[in-house]
């Protein structure tokens, strides 16, 4: 416990470092208005794809419809500081608690599906979200709802990104997130074991559901406007990308995922004509020669690089 969390602790510090040399560089101008918008948007889609893959990856269920209570955060928060009047904070509690407890209701009667089934319940219930909000007109409707004030900035977004990511991986190291684990292995050998499945596997799906209400309410607060094109199928889809190219179940890979694919899309932005094609080959290619992801279900870790490593992956120590 001493050496995890003294591994915490540096990573934490690791953290505050490049926190300060980004807000620097921020306020210095040498990163520019365009690669700001983009790095708060690698903090948000972050944040969507560790909270997906805590589904996804701990869990091993196949949820498709994260863009759903994405939009439930977006338009709960946009209503508490534009037609409520209250403070950004209450919004922020707000789109989270309501994404988290509209992700309980559904996780009820539609964890108790498995595999091709799941997928279509959530995709679907993914949609029904979006579709009740187009014909809502307390929220703009098809409009959108427009005049949201600009309250999240990079501090707000970097730092609640660290507290999500901090808070996923301690609950896998949790008595419970064992049993997510157990359940993604073998359900039916943890349910023989005497592990509720449902009840884990409902408070992996409501913790996930809550923390895609979390960066609605960024997103919402950054882009001025909650519009419902903006939380269709493809934005689901582009989570659930994310989550697969870094690794299902790995909490890096789900990082380098957002990453990697919100820079592609940042450099492809100047070729509107060429983007999709370069975008689609390159996960292509990337699932061929990796169909595991990058880092399949491993950390990232300085026992990676041993240089005593064996073909096999085993230490000279070990031999």
């Amino acid at each position: 416990m001493n050496a995890l969390r003294k591994k915490d602790l540096l990573t934490l510090v690791a953290c505050a470092v490049l926190f300060a040399v980004m807000q620097g560089l921020m306020m210095a101008e040498i990163i520019g208005p365009f690669w700001e918008l983009n790095i708060v948007l690698i903090c948000i889609n972050i944040i969507l794809s560790v909270s997906l893959n805590l589904i996804n990856g701990y869990t091993g269920q196949f949820s498709i419809g994260h863009a759903g209570f994405l939009a439930v955060g977006a338009y709960t928060g946009a209503i508490v500081t534009v037609k409520l009047g209250f403070s950004y904070e209450l919004a922020l509690i707000a789109g989270t608690v309501a994404a988290g407890f509209l992700g309980f209701l559904i996780g009820l009667p539609t964890l108790r599906l498995n595999g091709d089934y799941l997928a279509i319940a959530t995709l679907g219930l993914g949609e029904i979200i979006r579709i009740c909000i187009l014909n809502i007109d307390y929220v703009g409707g098809a409009s959108g709802l427009m005049g949201i004030p600009r309250l999240t900035n990079f501090p707000w977004v970097f730092w609640i990104m660290i507290f999500i990511i901090f808070f996923i991986k301690n609950f896998k190291n949790s008595a419970p997130g064992r049993c997510c684990l157990a359940i993604r292995e073998n359900e039916i050998a943890a349910d023989t074991m005497g592990i509720d499945t449902t009840k884990y596997k409902v408070m992996a799906f409501t913790l996930g559901a809550a923390f895609a209400g979390t960066a609605g309410v960024l997103f919402s607060h950054y882009f001025y406007i909650a519009h419902p094109a903006s939380f269709t199928f493809m934005r689901s889809f582009d989570i659930l990308t994310m989550v697969v190219l870094g690794g299902l179940g790995s909490m890096t890979g789900a990082i380098t995922g957002a990453v990697l694919l919100t820079f592609i899309s940042a450099y492809l932005a100047e070729y509107p004509e060429w983007r999709m094609i370069i975008y689609s080959i390159t996960l292509i290619v990337l699932m061929l020669r990796r169909p595991q992801g990058l880092f399949g279900n491993k950390e990232l870790s300085l026992k990676m690089f041993h240089l005593g490593g064996g073909k096999d992956g085993s230490t000279a120590e070990s031999k």
